[in-house]
């Protein structure tokens, strides 16, 4: 009977509500006090039970809660016949409970999401020479495997034999796709775009980095208890001194009224509601604001961040490679250009397509005699002339002399983390691009409002190459980057900053390679257009990944916590004030009490609701 009562807790709580308001509305509209009485004893009477059983499982493990104080202080409203002051008492409690639970319950079901994205089989080389399909895990260390385009690579392994480009957003989280070629690592988890290869399964299982991956996510959101809510700490003291001043003055006066009185009085109905109408107006303010805020546990921990800790890719940046600097060399542009575009029109390179959309329009021509240079680019023979299209080392293959100011242009596209594609035309270069992940608008200036928000230091985690972290840092002027990170590596850093440094850490990211460090951290923070186990891993979410609510969320959710204590403030003000009163005050009796008492809830909650107008404020004109 106790787990039927306590698992239909909200349903109780929904019935009170609707028996509290005909209560009123027979005694205040229709004059009909028995209607009433019955109405609010009812309510009174269902509302008790779950807390009646919470009281007596609290009691049984020799804890006096709250809840122990509630169920005398209604019972004692009960005996004196003061069935509204017992049916709202019961009714405010219990809300504030599935307020609470509403917002605090975390999902589980990242895990299984990403057991869902693992690769499940494998195409294995049996003794005879053949490859068949087997079941991943029937993969053994030293085996030979074939990865055809399309497929997840099944293992962490080493590549034998072939070439292809790999997408590792799953695993390192950028955008650009990777070429690789015999004796690279290639992990379990990523997909093979082009190409077949053979590789060797180096890691396995568990073991692999797609594996660590899942099971760091499993002990970080095991190592993330729920704090123990103020409400209860305080009610270890409040509740037992409550209780024993109503018994002694009950001893020594044998006055019950009084001594029902001061339990009454002394029930923080305000204290109830006041914490979660803070959160719930909080949360409500975010929602509407494009940030979802999963719970007051959340927005106490944010409230006091020390370090924001950034991924790179999706995050900071846009997350699709474009073309950001240009220089152009000699005459006949416009034709170069238009052949350039007739080269990478027929490639599969990642870096083909933020080309074509910065040439553009343009006049195609037939392409011949096409030759993939490894590790270089493209040659190719257009409308009668040779044109090659890639790196520096193609064009010194090619014999293309580099002047001073082309050299200059290539060490500066370089340093700003570029990319970079060159085009010659009959053995004289006429294009250079340099191709990058542009940063998001306005991050730069998201990034000073953080730090105008106490944040002391602004952190970036890629696994993108150094010198492209590096020049993302400097322009948008974060304290510290890193590069070339794997997951575990990213998760060690956010273990480390918590653990030896003993700060509140925050991890922004959208990736499934993100969500160890999203659930490590104090605080996980999603881009809304991530995948769901980041979503679900994390504490935030940023809907439709508009990195400009990140300061208003910061913002938010310190005037949360600052409501919040005084809420709690005025909660107990008004209990001591109360209490007080009736041993040294004439005045002071349970009707003015529950005046008092039912104004400070009103007081609160208008107190709390005063967040769902918040707005961070814009940074003072000089």
């Amino acid at each position: 009977m106790q787990r039927f009562i306590l698992s239909r807790k909200n349903q109780i709580t929904i019935i009170s509500a609707i028996l509290i308001a005909t209560g009123f509305i027979s005694a205040l509209g229709f004059k009909n006090e028995t209607v009433a009485v019955w109405a609010l004893g009812i309510a009174s009477v269902l509302g008790l039970a779950p807390i009646a059983i919470q009281a007596y499982q609290a009691l049984r493990v020799k804890v006096v809660s709250i809840d122990v104080l509630v169920t005398i202080a209604v019972l004692g409203a009960f005996v004196i016949k003061n069935f509204e002051e017992s049916a709202i008492v019961t009714f405010l409690f219990l809300f504030g409970a599935f307020l609470e639970q509403r917002t605090l319950n975390k999902t589980r079901s990242a895990i299984k999401e990403l057991t869902e994205m693992a690769p499940e089989s494998a195409l294995k080389q049996m003794p005879n020479g053949e490859f068949e399909e087997v079941d991943v895990d029937e993969v053994d260390v030293g085996d030979v495997l074939l990865v055809k385009t399309g497929a997840k690579i099944p293992v962490d392994g080493t590549v034998l034999s072939g070439e292809g480009s790999i997408n590792e957003a799953s695993i390192t989280g950028e955008s650009l796709p990777v070429s690789k070629e015999k004796s690279s690592t290639v992990f379990a988890g990523s997909i093979l775009d082009n190409g077949t290869i053979q590789i060797v399964a180096d890691r396995v299982g568990e073991d692999t980095t797609f594996g660590k991956i899942i099971e760091l996510v499993e002990e970080a959101q095991d190592s993330k208890s729920e704090a123990e809510r103020f409400i209860d700490r305080f009610s270890k003291y409040y509740t037992p001194v409550v209780l024993l001043i109503g018994l002694l003055v009950w001893v020594f006066s044998r006055n019950l009224e009084l001594a029902i009185t001061i339990l009454v009085l002394g029930c923080p109905g305000a204290l109830v509601i006041g914490v979660p109408v803070s959160n719930v107006a909080g949360i409500g303010n975010g929602a509407r604001n494009g940030v979802l805020l999963k719970g007051s546990e959340v927005i106490g921990d944010f409230s006091r961040l020390d370090i924001m800790v950034f991924d790179k890719t999706g995050t900071l940046t846009v997350g699709n490679p474009s073309v950001s600097e240009k220089a152009y060399y000699g005459d006949e542009i416009e034709e170069a250009l238009g052949y350039l575009a007739s080269v990478e029109r027929e490639s599969d390179h990642p870096l083909a397509k933020a080309v074509l959309e910065e040439i553009g329009d343009t006049t195609f021509s037939p392409v011949e005699n096409t030759e993939v240079v490894k590790s270089g680019g493209i040659t190719a023979t257009v409308d009668g002339h040779r044109v090659a299209v890639g790196n520096v080392a193609l064009m010194e293959r090619e014999g293309v002399l580099l002047s001073e100011q082309a050299n200059a242009d290539i060490d500066r596209f370089e340093k700003n983390g570029n990319s970079l594609v060159l085009t010659s035309v009959d053995g004289e270069l006429k294009v250079l691009m340099g191709v990058r992940d542009q940063i998001r608008p306005g991050v730069k200036e998201d990034l000073s409002r953080l730090k105008r928000l106490s944040v002391k230091n602004l952190v970036m985690l890629s696994g993108d190459n150094q010198g492209t972290v590096d020049a993302v840092s400097r322009e948008l002027g974060l304290t510290e980057a890193h590069g070339n990170m794997l997951p575990e590596e990213k998760s060690a850093y956010i273990k480390k900053l918590i653990e030896e440094k003993k700060q509140i850490v925050a991890f922004v990211g959208d990736g499934v390679n993100d969500s160890p460090s999203l659930a490590l951290a104090h605080i996980g923070i999603a881009m809304g257009s991530g995948t769901d186990v980041a979503i679900e891993t994390s504490d935030i979410v940023l809907m439709n990944s508009d990195f400009s609510r990140l300061p208003h969320a910061l913002g938010l959710a310190k005037a949360t916590a600052r409501n919040m204590k005084q809420n709690i403030f005025i909660a107990v003000g008004v209990v001591l004030f109360l209490l007080a009163s009736v041993f040294f005050s004439e005045w002071m009796n349970m009707s003015i009490g529950m005046l008092v008492h039912e104004a400070s809830i009103l007081v609160v909650i208008l107190n709390g609701m005063r967040l769902l107008r918040y707005k961070l404020r814009k940074k003072p004109k000089q």
